[in-house]
């Protein structure tokens, strides 16, 4: 039976790799060697030269969101543009409620 295989991103190098989930061992970048961040099984990264989505991927990692599966439905809502990271943000410091949370709220209130 095939294991199980989820992504590692690393945000140095723009660089994403599928490999076998395993919670005991760090993964480390074979390009630059840094650690890779476990980003989940749902995640499709962004192209190379696209430097917003990127930035946008580093906060959202960064604060602990994941792209990891809810039953058949995907990961949910995750904001695609620094705009609304940005309005994510504001709407967290404003109202009290943890980062992660509000960054993956589809309508701020």
């Amino acid at each position: 039976m095939a294991t199980a295989r989820t992504s590692y991103v690393c945000l140095a190098c723009r660089a994403s790799y599928k490999q076998p989930y395993d919670r005991t061992r760090q993964r480390s970048c074979p390009r630059c060697a840094e650690p890779l961040i476990h980003a989940g099984s749902a995640f499709a990264p962004p192209r190379r030269r696209d430097t917003a989505a990127w930035r946008t991927l580093t906060v959202l990692l960064n604060a602990g969101v994941g792209f990891h599966k809810s039953c058949c439905c995907g990961p949910g809502y995750r904001p695609r543009t620094l705009r609304e990271v940005r309005e994510r943000m504001t709407y967290a410091e404003r109202s009290g409620e943890p980062v992660a949370r509000s960054l993956v709220r589809y309508n701020i209130p």
